[in-house]
């Protein structure tokens, strides 16, 4: 396991740490956080975690998301960072976290975007947000993201840094809220591939007389 530093700062700093929602009455709420469908799941990293491949199971649908039967958990000590590479580009609006029971429930998030193969070593730069979490195990309080941050994300990660007092960290579900576009780029060089002129298709269309032969 890579060796990473123990700082635990909990100052929010004015991150937006009141940017969260506790209204979850609409019945589309279930709609609205299928971003998880966008996930490239196979490529999902998320350091620090006990059992190898937990923390892609967090990402899971909103009717399940109670289900305690998967979860991550920190080993370690209480940090996990999650890399999160999506299949086209996001624009994301809201996240929702479940945590662990008692004082495992993370208490403070970072989030950046765009930051391919983050590391502990890298965390300590300034997020693009930052939020101090409520304990929720019900998965009741969304936290808002600043929209226009977050309007081209093609990679998000998320570190938590510290919980409320327990040695391991766990989280059940991170619910992930916003609009998705599909990648056109490769499509557009098919296309550009396919419309640019090969003279060696082209070459059977000048008459050669030494290619033809009357019988």
């Amino acid at each position: 396991m890579a060796h990473h530093g123990h700082g635990h700062s909990h100052g929010c700093g004015g991150h937006g740490g009141d940017d969260h929602d506790h209204d979850h009455d609409d019945p589309e709420i279930g709609v609205q956080y299928n971003l998880y469908m966008k996930i490239d799941k196979d490529r999902v990293e998320c350091l620090n975690e006990t059992v190898e491949g937990s923390g892609k199971e967090v990402f899971k649908p909103w009717n399940e998301r109670l289900d305690k039967s998967k979860y991550v958990d920190s080993d370690a000590d209480e940090e996990l960072l999650f890399n999160i590479p999506f299949t086209g580009l996001v624009k994301l609006k809201g996240v929702i976290i479940i945590g662990g029971e008692d004082e495992s429930h993370p208490d403070r998030m970072k989030l950046f975007k765009n930051r391919d193969a983050m590391t502990f070593d890298d965390v300590h730069v300034e997020a693009d947000q930052e939020f101090e979490l409520q304990p929720d195990p019900a998965g009741v309080v969304e936290y808002n993201t600043k929209v226009v941050r977050f309007s081209s994300v093609h990679n998000l990660s998320i570190y938590f840094p510290g919980n409320f007092g327990a040695d391991n960290t766990r989280v059940y579900y991170i619910g992930l809220r916003g609009e998705f576009t599909e990648m056109q780029r490769q499509e557009i060089m098919i296309c550009n591939y396919e419309l640019a002129p090969n003279p060696a298709d082209h070459k059977t269309d000048v008459f050669d007389p030494s290619q033809h032969s009357v019988y």
